[in-house]
């Protein structure tokens, strides 16, 4: 049996518009996949279903489907997408009259039951404005088998957009582990799009930049077995670090939870088959949890900021005064949180006035909206001309806005409805998994090499002339992936220096603004990976965060800057 070709066109909401037809056009798939949803897009979706409740899906994807409908339907390519957000009913409805518009006769589905609001309460959050469970991805299977080709859910996993065409391609059982955990790899892997085919990878500089970088495949064997491609003659490269980069992307541990499968990232082994094709086999998976993830969002309140540019000499002197003055004018209708964030940019006897300037950043929140509105604003311009010299900002403040927080609660699968309405109306509901299984191996899984320093020079360089990294968010915590790379001529001995020197207390001397939080380090030593989770460096999430780097997008890439003592022979450019 033929693997089956699996395209990805989206991994947010908001990418490349022009993606749909790129991939449509630039070769042959049996289906093209998009991932339009995250915990920040499900507040803004949120919003926009308060404001009407037709609403609440991804309108890009109409968009694409526009101009894309067509194509797909002379090129047998089947739809898989997430872009129902909290309204798949009304995505595919929509779709259906874009359809007739274009008259074309195509079967369209749609996966909800996601939806728990009326749960929400019991979760700790009964003023939820979004409660959605995480559904796995026999739900799509179940409607690609009932001949639909365009397939829309709510909050299924990432994963499973891809997982589902696999299951149905080759018929697996859920008690088929191994090949469902291949599946979600190769779906973790192309669901953020370009992010495996060089976009965000910190060895930029190793590929050619010159054309737009391509969308991710995957070939899914009938073992569950992958190989990770692009189209030919798009930018962009394929490499066995390209994919780690992205398999180590806004993960927790070695244990991949998902509703159908737990998935041992610790298993993974890649082979670069050729120029942009890398297999991913070994995959090794378990029962899935008893549980699955709720993500919730919520109204927080209100927030603001203003940054003041503090230029030349007593940079400090000169952020006491315009706090001392900024507080002052607040007092009256004071936010309940004020957070000061000096930023020493300046240089010393700088060239160029921007050198000399230093930032003051102010982030305040409140329930009412005045406070963070006029009377923030107001405090901010009234002192123009009787503050600090030099005074000015990058922007003026403008009225406050509103922000969301995201916290996740846990539901027994069994407890979570899992419906398909089919293109003739009859709705289907899929059985939660038999085999569940939520018992966790006491200890670590893998213990690292020991490192045995050499005789060798060291040098004080960056860790990034070492090591590769990625980072993001996971509600309030980030995680930093950081693995030697595949062409390292020394890659066991920089693995085992790189598991003795990225120690939990060690991360919290390169990342000071970690040192108070808890840190973990888990290791995949197939790819000579290590993770690295920090709880609550994000507090509340994107939607309620106030640090310049919200979703921890350039954590791995402040920590690959750190200057740390390593030998000579496992520097690598």
């Amino acid at each position: 049996m033929s693997p089956t070709r699996i395209g990805n066109c989206s991994g947010y909401y908001g990418d490349r518009a022009s993606a749909m037809v790129e991939m449509l056009e630039g070769g042959q798939l049996d289906y093209l996949t998009g991932d339009y949803l995250a915990e920040l897009t499900m507040l803004i979706l949120g919003r926009d279903r308060m404001k009407d409740p037709n609403l609440g899906y991804a309108k890009t994807f109409v968009r694409q489907l526009k101009d894309s409908l067509r194509l797909a339907h002379e090129r047998g390519v089947t739809i898989v997408a997430n872009a129902g957000g909290l309204n798949p009913s009304g995505l595919a409805g929509a779709i259906r009259e874009l359809a007739l518009d274009q008259g074309i006769d195509v079967p369209i589905a749609y996966v909800d039951g996601d939806d728990v609001r009326d749960r929400a309460p019991e979760l700790g959050a009964p003023d939820a404005l979004a409660a959605n469970a995480y559904l796995g991805a026999f739900g799509i299977a179940d409607a690609l088998r009932a001949g639909a080709r365009i397939v829309v859910t709510g909050r299924v996993t990432d994963a499973s957009v891809v997982v589902g065409p696999a299951i149905h391609a080759f018929d697996w059982r859920r008690e088929q582990f191994n090949a469902l955990a291949g599946a979600v790899v190769a779906g973790h892997v192309i669901e953020c799009g370009t992010q495996a085919t060089g976009g965000n990878f910190s060895g930029f500089r190793s590929f050619d930049r010159t054309k737009p970088l391509g969308f991710p495949i995957a070939e899914i064997a009938p073992d569950g077995s992958s190989v990770i491609t692009k189209h030919a003659d798009t930018g962009g490269a394929v490499t066995i670090d390209t994919v780690t980069a992205q398999l180590v992307y806004e993960i927790q541990d070695e244990r991949y939870y998902n509703p159908d499968v737990t998935v041992h990232f610790d298993s993974i082994e890649l082979n670069q088959q050729g120029p942009d094709r890398v297999s991913v086999t070994n995959v090794h998976g378990g029962p899935p949890p008893s549980r699955t993830k709720v993500g919730i969002n919520r109204l927080g309140g209100f927030r603001n900021v203003v940054e003041f540019v503090l230029t030349g000499l007593d940079i400090e002197d000169k952020a006491e005064w315009v706090r001392a003055q900024m507080e002052a004018g607040m007092a009256r209708n004071l936010p309940e949180s004020i957070e000061w964030d000096l930023q020493r940019t300046d240089h010393s006897d700088p060239d160029t006035q921007a050198k000399a300037a230093a930032l003051y950043r102010c982030s305040v929140k409140s329930m009412d909206p005045e406070k963070v509105g006029r009377s923030f604003t107001n405090s901010a311009i009234e002192i123009a001309l009787a503050s600090y010299p030099g005074f000015h900002v990058t922007a003026p403040p403008k009225a406050g806005v509103p922000f969301g927080v995201f916290t996740a609660g846990y539901l027994s699968q069994s407890e979570v409805p899992h419906r398909v309405t089919h293109a003739d109306g009859s709705v289907s509901q899929i059985a939660t998994p038999e085999s569940v299984s939520d018992i966790r191996a006491a200890g670590p899984l893998y213990i690292p090499p020991t490192w045995e320093p050499s005789s060798a020079q060291t040098q004080r360089v960056p860790l990034g002339r070492v090591a590769h990294a990625r980072s993001g968010d996971k509600g309030g915590n980030a995680n930093i992936g950081v693995w030697i790379g595949a062409d390292h001529p020394n890659r066991d001995r920089a693995w085992a220096w790189l598991c003795a020197e990225l120690t939990p207390e060690r991360i919290r001397e390169l990342l000071p603004e970690a040192r108070d939080l808890d840190v973990s380090v888990t290791y995949l030593p197939r790819i000579k990976a290590i993770n690295i989770v920090i709880d609550g460096i994000l507090g509340d999430g994107v939607a309620a965060g106030t640090r310049h780097d919200p979703q921890a997008k350039a954590l791995g890439e402040w920590l690959r800057a750190r200057l740390v003592d390593v030998e000579e022979d496992l520097i690598h450019e």
